[in-house]
């Protein structure tokens, strides 16, 4: 009896520090968007995050009521610097510092802000701001040592895998040539320097959406799979979502800078789509984010950093329903705006033990074997299931469709003769049709990856052939698909 009850100690014991092993192995945080007209008080969202055990968020901006709603709460926060405010802290250190005075140290320590992201995907910013990056994320962090603030918050800058030339296989990923040198060897120079890490927004879903024909739906919600053999280092992955972060970890590796830690600022599947979004259903978001979250909280890095555990940002709290774009835009949230849960899946270790991913019965491509894509640069074989199309948003106006019109075409690479005067796509002579071809044009030349139909907010995607430029449709049957 005494031996047994030793026994039963010891496992006691060991289950206990199973426990606190998986609560310091990852951490999931989530992304508070607030484009929509329907969200409840920022008061009632701190207590959803305190009561669902989320204890990191990430917003887009400095909202003073958001700020103050959260001080005192435990919750850790990432805060925003628009890319529109670029250009300002990069020229002006006088700018830098009052950001961060009235942004950060009026509002820290009660306020927990543990980094700023300083621009959002700025790569894809049709405003040419990429050249103020590095620049403004250094005035920022000089105005954080003016306020004795450098060594708890940490400054980065969220980027999208387009960013990224190769990402197949993942040891063969690379950054984008251009922004090697310009942008990438300095940034991490900085990040080095500095002890912080890179932010990564990674979305598994729009590679399997537009890829149904070779990428594994299990593979891509983290289900059982045969997985996919890296031909370059012999390391086999299980998931879409490990292979496309070792790509980001392959490519700092080539640059030398393996050091480095990673954070994924945004990661996430839609619950709802438009008939041609494939795989966007409440079935494969509840698997992807919970699954997810078992992956993130269980420890345990990549197959290229095994002892790289992660912190990840889920997108995002809520349904937005005054995002542009397809359906899907306005369904990522975990919860409703009346703060009822979207899907039942858990936030933290103690909630995994009763977590239970439900494949459905049906699953038409569930038997496909995981296929590799390259959801950086280069080439893939893309389904003719899943075509989307770039498109202007006319409401952002005149002014900022000329800017990202002019960035399409001139150093982005758009094949923009077309709608020159005397030229077949010329008419109807608008600047959001003309726009709205250049936009496209550059969304096709670079496969469709995710963040390329954006330009500042002035472009979104579509899942039918826009009926006013139809002209484009049928160039991109024959050229792209």
């Amino acid at each position: 009896m005494e031996l047994i009850s030793i026994f039963s100690f010891v496992s006691f014991l060991l289950l206990l520090i199973s426990v606190f092993t998986l609560a310091d192995s990852g951490s999931i945080g989530v992304n508070y968007g607030r484009v929509a007209n329907n969200l409840p008080s920022v008061s009632k969202v701190v207590e959803l995050l305190k009561s669902q055990g989320l204890n990191r968020v990430k917003v887009y901006d400095t909202d003073p009521a958001v700020l103050h709603a959260l001080s005192g709460s435990g919750v850790k926060v990432t805060v925003d610097l628009p890319n529109e405010q670029l250009f300002a802290a990069a020229k002006s250190t006088s700018f830098a510092n009052s950001w961060v005075q009235q942004n950060v140290a009026a509002y820290y320590p009660h306020t927990e802000i543990e980094a700023i992201a300083v621009g959002n995907e700025v790569f894809v910013d049709p405003h040419n701001t990429t050249k103020f990056l590095v620049p403004a994320m250094k005035n920022i962090h000089q105005a954080l040592v003016k306020f004795n603030l450098h060594s708890d918050i940490k400054i980065s800058s969220p980027i999208a895998l387009s960013a990224l030339q190769n990402s197949y296989p993942s040891s063969a990923g690379s950054f984008r040539p251009e922004l090697v040198e310009a942008v990438f060897k300095p940034m991490l120079d900085f990040l080095r320097q500095t002890g912080s890490f890179l932010m990564v927004n990674a979305y598994p879903f729009f590679a399997y959406e537009s890829n149904t024909d070779v990428i594994s739906l299990d593979y891509a919600l983290f289900r059982e799979n045969p997985g996919v053999v890296d031909s370059g280092n012999g390391l086999r992955y299980f998931s879409l979502f490990d292979a496309q972060i070792d790509a980001v970890f392959a490519a700092m590796s080539a640059l030398k800078y393996d050091d480095i830690r990673l954070v994924v600022t945004e990661t996430g599947w839609p619950s709802k789509g438009d008939e041609n979004e494939n795989g966007a259903s409440i079935q494969n978001a509840a698997a992807y984010n919970g699954n997810l979250v078992r992956r993130i909280l269980t420890g345990g890095g990549t197959p290229l950093r095994p002892k790289a555990d992660l912190t990840v940002y889920l997108f995002a709290l809520f349904n937005e329903n005054n995002k542009f774009g397809p359906t899907s835009e306005r369904n990522y949230g975990l919860f409703y705006p009346n703060e009822e849960k979207v899907y039942d899946i858990p936030f933290t270790v103690e909630g995994l033990k009763n977590y239970r991913d439900n494949p459905s019965p049906v699953a038409g491509n569930q038997q496909r074997t995981a296929a590799p894509v390259n959801s950086g640069g280069g080439s893939v074989s893309k389904s003719t299931t899943g075509k989307t199309w770039c498109v202007a948003n006319g409401e952002v106006g005149k002014e900022k469709l000329q800017a990202a019109l002019d960035y399409a075409c001139g150093e982005g690479g758009a094949d923009c003769h077309p709608i020159q005067p005397g030229s077949t796509c010329y008419d109807p002579n608008t600047i959001e049709a003309h726009a709205s071809y250049a936009f496209n044009s550059y969304y096709q030349m670079k496969g469709r990856q995710m963040g390329t139909c954006y330009f500042g907010g002035a472009a979104y995607v579509v899942t039918q052939p826009p009926s006013a430029y139809s002209i484009i449709s049928s160039l991109l049957t024959f050229k792209y698909f």
